[in-house]
């Protein structure tokens, strides 16, 4: 069976402009791996494929969930291996392409038997955080869960809230649950076999860190150019979107959401969004050292998209009917 081929790498490692160059030489259709493009409305920020390189090739899993909305990894294991189903039949070759790991993880793996999201719960404990501060939460964290709370910073929000969740839901440390496989969310939940997929790992790795750091700094500042800061205030705008929802805690707009809300000035609001990006491409390059087998192309290299196409080719030409 024909391999599916996983481009990967951190922020501003260039994976957009090696995934139009693949789509310009094979019969590919794009899966997007990405928490953040998934939001209509946020374009800038996201760095969401622009319309003109849409219309260069078909990308899955953009604009499909408005702002005010959730979407889980089980929810995009579904759509992903129903996605790559549909793409085949047509004569057509998926490409999953992203920097999502915990999305890559979820296809790939499987899911952790881990109760669903409560909406209540969740705004109760924000509630808490709000007047005590994350820290305490963290704390009580550390009573119900050690392993857990031993791997979390005391103003880590977002995970110290979904560890707390799942200690007050299921009765258990979120330490003793990982590892217990589910189906939820996947092509098998009704019980049926799932297919046999092969998953093979391109990865877009700097070799100096500091240069990295560099592009993510230019990047940032091409968005603020762009228009990101009046991309936070027409959300903001709404009225029923608030910093507890993924989308708002999305690296870029948080950091503008506070400085909009007065919080913080425009400068500051910059800093914090280069270092929170620069934070996010640390934890990817940190999981994709984990992963065994992958191929590594320095995305600082001059050739670095033909380095691609030479490693998805002997993938690509070699499959049925290519």
């Amino acid at each position: 069976m024909t391999p599916i081929i996983c481009l990967t790498g951190p922020t501003a490692a260039g994976k957009s402009a090696a995934t139009l160059a693949l789509a310009r030489r094979w019969p590919l259709e794009i899966i997007n791996v990405d928490s953040a493009t998934i939001y209509r409305g946020m374009d800038i920020g996201t760095a969401k494929p622009t319309p003109d390189e849409q219309r260069q090739v078909r990308q899955h899993l953009l604009d499909i969930r408005d702002p005010a909305q959730s979407y889980s990894a089980a929810e995009f294991r579904a759509d992903a291996l129903a996605l790559i189903a549909a793409i085949q039949a047509r004569g057509r070759i998926p490409l999953l392409a992203g920097g999502t790991m915990l999305y890559y993880k979820a296809l790939r793996e499987g899911l952790d038997d881990l109760p669903q999201a409560d909406a209540a719960l969740r705004a109760d404990l924000e509630a808490r955080a709000a007047r005590t501060g994350w820290p305490a939460l963290h704390a009580e964290l550390a009573r119900l869960d050690p392993v857990t709370a031993a791997r979390l910073a005391p103003n880590d929000s977002q995970r110290i809230q979904r560890a707390l969740e799942i200690c007050l839901l299921s009765g258990q440390p979120m330490s003793a649950l990982l590892g217990k496989v589910s189906d939820r969310g996947g092509e098998n939940r009704d019980g049926e076999n799932e297919p046999t997929l092969r998953y093979v790992t391109i990865s877009l790795e700097p070799s100096d860190r500091l240069r990295l750091h560099e592009r993510i700094a230019q990047r940032f500042d091409a968005m603020l150019a762009g228009g990101l800061v009046e991309e936070v205030r027409a959300l903001r705008a709404r009225g029923d979107l608030h910093p507890g929802l993924p989308s708002v805690r999305c690296v870029g707009y948080r950091q503008f959401w506070d400085y909009l809300e007065g919080e913080i000035d425009l400068p500051e609001a910059r800093e914090r969004g280069i270092a929170a990006t620069r934070q996010l491409a640390k934890r990817q390059i940190t999981w994709l050292r984990a992963q065994p087998g992958r191929t590594i192309i320095d995305c600082l290299a001059g050739n670095a998209v033909a380095q691609v196409i030479d490693a998805c080719a002997p993938l690509l030409e070699t499959r049925p009917g290519g």
